[in-house]
């Protein structure tokens, strides 16, 4: 994973008397794993209204500053505001972590306008790291992280397991595709690093026969 590049672009961001500019990309595939879930929602809303096309993964590990008890019981409040005379018709409460945060960025943008329609059109978001996403360099917020935010020591809840509470019921299926997911990604790499190795060992091999070469190329400026 790599910060964003908070250098240049036409958005900007000012937390703690520092300001945060984001440069815009075709896609920024975002890790949502440690962030607190408001700061990463305001940054992402201002981005996609901005042009910017927006993935969010690994939804399932935003937090929420708190204790889960508190959150809990935050959430029931909120799942029990509905319609008095055709609940059907909303509001409609989402239990699964994703489409958590997807309504939470919808609050940030005016989503009844055109502008906020089509701005909320960039966003994705996704529970783990589906394909293509998992070979794809995925990005933090560094004015989002909860380690850099949240006070140590306070408390705070995980979306997954709020989620879970509330009933959202494919966090079991979700560790399992996660955990091969991560046995893939390890194999990968042991890989790289081998034929890596190997090839250090062949350019130190025929270093001695590559110097007059290396010297023409650096004298041209390769």
């Amino acid at each position: 994973q790599r910060l964003l590049d908070f250098t240049r672009t036409r958005s900007s961001y000012v937390f703690s008397n520092e300001t945060f500019t984001m440069v815009l990309e075709s896609t920024k595939v975002i890790d949502g794993r440690d962030h607190l879930l408001g700061r990463l929602a305001s940054v992402v809303a201002k981005e996609l209204l901005a042009g910017q096309n927006v993935v969010i993964v690994r939804c399932e590990q935003v937090c929420i500053s708190g204790t889960p008890v508190r959150n809990k019981v935050k959430y029931a409040q909120f799942r029990n505001k509905r319609m008095a005379t055709n609940p059907r018709k909303g509001p409609f409460h989402f239990k699964a972590p994703a489409k958590m945060v997807w309504r939470t960025i919808r609050g940030m943008v005016a989503h009844k306008s055109a502008r906020g329609t089509d701005a909320l059109a960039r966003l994705s978001t996704f529970e783990g790291i589906p394909a293509p996403f998992d070979k794809q360099k995925r990005v933090v917020v560094p004015a989002a992280l909860r380690v850099v935010r949240l006070k140590p020591g306070r408390a705070y809840t995980v979306l997954g397991d709020l989620a879970d509470s509330v009933g959202w019921k494919h966090k079991d299926l979700l560790n399992k595709l996660e955990d091969k997911r991560r046995e893939e990604a390890a194999e990968f790499y042991s890989k790289k690093k081998e034929t890596a190795a190997l090839r250090r060992k062949a350019e130190a091999a025929c270093a001695g026969e590559l110097a007059k070469v290396n010297e023409v190329l650096s004298a041209s400026g390769y």
